[in-house]
């Protein structure tokens, strides 16, 4: 049977003009389309269009109006008094209620709460997909004016980062390794000082690797530094993730994190150790 005959929010049909370009270069069709609209308007918190939503997405404005009826009708979007689309109550319910429910989470919040309350910095944790980290946990600090825009779910790229370089170090052990992983796809430069050569790179790896923690000095944004930890959450002797501290230049320097290294580890306790 085809899927498109079937699709209830009635925006299967293919026809000239009908489709948006999708992630492998094809058109955006049924339930793609669908998801697509799902995913632009989680860029949007406080509500987009129709005429610049049909604008991002690509469609016609008649198929991106159904694939929000659709979604309207699961409850995973909705209109505000604006008539601005943004994502539903039901959405958020669900999205909430997962991460709430990750064992991984439920694990190592008290970690992260420690943390930033201990150094009044932002704590997370985060794990390694592919060239990227993925943050699956944050806690702001209890005071402070400022602080980071980083969100869960958002991605920033291994090189640039310390939780990514202390979990790459345990990928990568030798120089060959880490060519192969860079490639050819040149590493993005995030600030002047972000490491961007497979030789500088591995210098860094094998540091965090003797070490067992690993620092970012503002290689990823300017004005933030970072150390990062490996933890195991999973598997006694894989890291499922690492643990960071996320510092204001200005306000806590790289040196205070690192000379508190005993410290910290003491909080992270018995995850911040491979067991048998």
């Amino acid at each position: 049977m085809n899927d498109e005959s079937t699709d209830p929010s009635g925006i299967g049909a293919t026809g000239s003009g009908d489709g948006a370009a999708g992630p492998e270069g094809g058109r955006l069709v049924g339930s793609d389309r669908v998801l697509a609209v799902l995913k632009e308007l989680a860029r949007f918190p406080d509500g987009v269009g129709l005429d610049e939503l049909t604008r991002v997405i690509g469609s016609p404005k008649p198929t991106v109006h159904r694939a929000l009826g659709a979604l309207r009708r699961a409850g995973l979007a909705d209109q505000d008094d604006s008539s601005r689309y943004v994502l539903g109550d039901e959405f958020l319910r669900m999205a909430f209620a997962h991460h709430e429910a990750r064992p991984e989470h439920v694990r190592v919040r008290p970690v992260l709460e420690a943390l930033a309350h201990r150094f009044g910095e932002t704590a997370h944790y985060a794990v390694l997909d592919g060239r990227e980290v993925v943050y699956r946990a944050k806690v702001d600090p209890p005071t402070g004016a400022v602080r980071l825009t980083s969100t869960i779910g958002g991605r920033n790229p291994a090189h640039s980062t310390a939780v990514g370089k202390v979990l790459l170090a345990r990928e990568l052990t030798t120089r060959e390794e880490v060519r192969a992983w860079v490639g050819d796809v040149p590493l993005e430069r995030r600030t002047p000082r972000t490491l961007c050569t497979a030789a500088d790179l591995h210098t860094a790896l094998g540091a965090a690797a003797a070490q067992g923690y690993a620092c970012e000095d503002q290689e990823n944004e300017t004005g933030v530094h970072c150390l990062a930890l490996p933890v195991f959450l999973t598997s006694p002797t894989d890291p499922s993730g690492a643990v960071s501290i996320s510092a204001l230049a200005y306000r806590t320097p790289l040196t205070t994190l690192v000379d508190a290294l005993d410290e910290i580890r003491a909080l992270l306790g018995p995850l911040a150790e491979p067991h048998a």
